[in-house]
C-alpha cells in the first residue's frame, strides 16, 4: 500500500480551498507550486480550481483578434470535454439499461 492511500482524507475549509485556488488564478502560481505551497495534492487543487475559479468572461464587441482566438480555443476545449462526457453517459446508460433487462 502506498503512503498516500494510507492517510485519512483531510477536510479543508471552503476559505482554504478558495485561497489555494487564488494562488493559481490571481498570483500566477503553477498548480504544482501552489499545491506545494499549501501542502495539498496537485489533483485536489486542480479539482478545487475547476469548482471555484471564476469562469472567463466572453469577449466583447471591441475584442482584439488575439482575444477572439483565445476564447475560440477555450470554447473548443470546453466543447470537446462536453462531447466526451456525453459519450461516456450514453455508454453508461446503454450498459445499465442492458443490465436491468
Amino acid at each position: 500500500m502506498s503512503q498516500e492511500s494510507n492517510r485519512m482524507p483531510r477536510k479543508y475549509s471552503q476559505q482554504f480551498k478558495q485561497d489555494s485556488v487564488d494562488l493559481v488564478v490571481k498570483q500566477g502560481y503553477s498548480f504544482s507550486a501552489a499545491a506545494d505551497a499549501v501542502n495539498v495534492l496537485e489533483r485536489s487543487l486542480r479539482r478545487w480550481h475547476k469548482q471555484l475559479a471564476p469562469k472567463p468572461k466572453p469577449c466583447g464587441d471591441d475584442a482584439s483578434l488575439e482575444d477572439l482566438r483565445a476564447e475560440n480555443k477555450r470554447l473548443r476545449k470546453e466543447l470537446q470535454q462536453a462531447e466526451l462526457e456525453r459519450e461516456i453517459l450514453k455508454k453508461a446508460t446503454a450498459y445499465f439499461a442492458k443490465e436491468s433487462q
